[in-house]
């Protein structure tokens, strides 16, 4: 009898940390971002992963923020993170936490050149940039005919939906594939494309074989559920106080980033 478990999915910001986030891999962390940044091969030679312990943003977060920080060998500074759904605040909670990793860099008695680059990588399960088909855009500081006012800040945006079923023979594509894919068929045929990715399917492999691992996966998981059950409850409170209020579906829809469906149900229900 086959007793091998499911191999977890690497698009749980628990399970992509465990495999980007350590410096043990920190090879396989260079050929992925590789394929999404456009900086020099030599800015790969030492890449050193910073604060790779999990941290909370709140008293109340109870499974805490996993993304992946890194220095690369000039300095810059490359942040990536998983969001699994696009909540309507992404935009905005990105800009601040970039912001952020450019401001604390000075100090008291600094200057200002000592300021160094800042790239954000957000990898979304849903949808995070609707207007076209490609799954990566990168952004910068630039006029609406191209020219750049600056690079020390740049975000790129991977959408695991927008990925082609069939490669588009382009690296990216594979490495977009593993972070999407829990097949273990598909893991195998992806080893087979570079040193690399074998090393990235067989790390994932044995995660996936670990007892502790598994249950520190499932227990993030269930805080993680329990928070998004509590954050909804809070939503359909409000709602229902905003239609004794008489207010439009339309602004309700806006307060509580319910959907206009959910919003009319409750509607109804009251009627």
């Amino acid at each position: 009898m086959d007793n091998q478990k499911p191999l977890l999915p690497v698009n749980s910001d628990f399970v992509f940390r465990l495999i980007f986030g350590d410096q043990r891999n920190v090879d396989i962390l260079a050929e992925f971002l590789k394929c999404v940044l456009d900086i020099p091969n030599d800015e790969y030679d030492r890449l050193t992963i910073i604060d790779p312990h999990i941290k909370k943003e709140f008293e109340e977060d109870k499974y805490g923020i996993l993304d992946v920080k890194l220095h690369t060998k000039s300095g810059s500074i490359v942040h990536i993170e998983i969001q699994l759904r696009v909540r309507s605040d992404l935009t905005s909670r990105t800009i601040y936490s970039q912001s952020k990793l450019v401001t604390e860099q000075m100090s008291s008695g600094k200057d200002w050149n000592i300021i160094k680059r800042v790239i954000t990588i957000i990898i979304t399960e849903d949808i995070f940039i609707p207007e076209d088909d490609k799954y990566h855009h990168q952004f910068r500081y630039r006029t609406k005919d191209g020219l750049e006012f600056t690079d020390l800040t740049e975000i790129n945006c991977l959408d695991l939906n927008k990925l082609p079923s069939d490669d588009d023979s382009t690296d990216l594509w594979y490495w977009m594939k593993f972070i999407k894919s829990d097949d273990e068929e598909v893991m195998d045929v992806l080893a087979t494309r570079s040193p690399q990715m074998k090393k990235a399917v067989g790390v994932l492999k044995e995660l996936s074989a670990d007892e502790r691992t598994r249950m520190l996966y499932e227990k993030r998981q269930m805080a993680e559920w329990d928070f998004n059950s509590r954050v909804r409850e809070a939503k359909i409170e409000i709602a229902k106080k905003l239609l004794a209020m008489n207010l439009p579906v339309e602004q309700i829809v806006i307060a509580t980033d319910l959907t206009k469906e959910e919003v009319e149900k409750l509607r109804d229900a009251d009627n």
